[in-house]
């Protein structure tokens, strides 16, 4: 059975027209911008949403920031420092005792003996002295039974009653830390005698000179004697 193509087939002279006039179409279109009758307009804003987009930007209220309290307080460490150190050291004797600006003040190579509130005193020569505001502390060296002790002391701490300067060095230290007479061959060794002696010093001096010791005695009693 032959099918008839003459019919369903249209000539090559038609299909060129009908791209021309689409081609023409679509150069019109870019060409020309749309008019403002073409856009179509907005749908599903309202009226109010129309006059908030005119007015502009609306302005939020803003609030001012609190008071600082760097206006009173502008270096808080030092105030803070200052407030303990008063409640610590209220006669400030022992931040005179160890202030670079004092030339009576301990420094290092002195020996100093510390008391405790709990727990015997300790004395020693002082190898370093690290000032630290309220934790400010001081190395004390000595030889108990033949054996080097070092010992930390706060300054400031509430166990420690009193500090004393049992003997100044004769010249000054060269150095800030005297870690050098940890060698055998510069160490000072027992500070006790030195101790004992300063003790006994200061007991005479306290009761005005009013004791005797037995050569004295002794002496009045040879004296006596024929």
């Amino acid at each position: 059975m032959a099918l008839n193509l003459s019919s369903t087939m249209r000539p090559l002279s038609c299909w060129k027209s009908i791209f021309r006039s689409t081609r023409c179409v679509r150069q019109l279109t870019t060409a020309t911008p749309p008019s403002a009758s073409t856009i179509p307009p907005r749908i599903g804003i309202s009226a109010l949403a129309e006059r908030s987009l005119s007015a502009g930007p609306k302005k939020i209220k803003t609030y001012p920031p609190p008071p600082s309290a760097r206006v009173h307080f502008k270096e808080p460490i030092s105030d803070v420092t200052a407030a303990q150190l008063t409640t610590l050291d209220p006669t400030g004797a022992r931040t005179r005792m160890f202030a670079r600006d004092n030339s009576d003040a301990a420094k290092v190579g002195d020996i100093l003996l510390v008391r405790q509130r709990n727990g015997d005193p300790f004395a020693g020569v002082c190898l370093n002295i690290r000032r630290r505001g309220v934790d400010t502390g001081i190395l004390l060296r000595n030889q108990l039974t033949r054996v080097g002790v070092e010992m930390w002391f706060k300054i400031y701490s509430p166990n420690v009653e009193g500090i004393e300067v049992v003997q100044r060095r004769e010249k000054r230290a060269r150095r800030a830390r005297l870690y050098y007479m940890r060698q055998p061959k510069h160490d000072v060794g027992s500070v006790q005698n030195i101790v004992l002696q300063y003790q006994r010093r200061s007991a005479v001096l306290r009761s005005g000179g009013e004791v005797r010791g037995r050569d004295a005695n002794s002496g009045k009693r040879k004296g006596k004697k024929r």
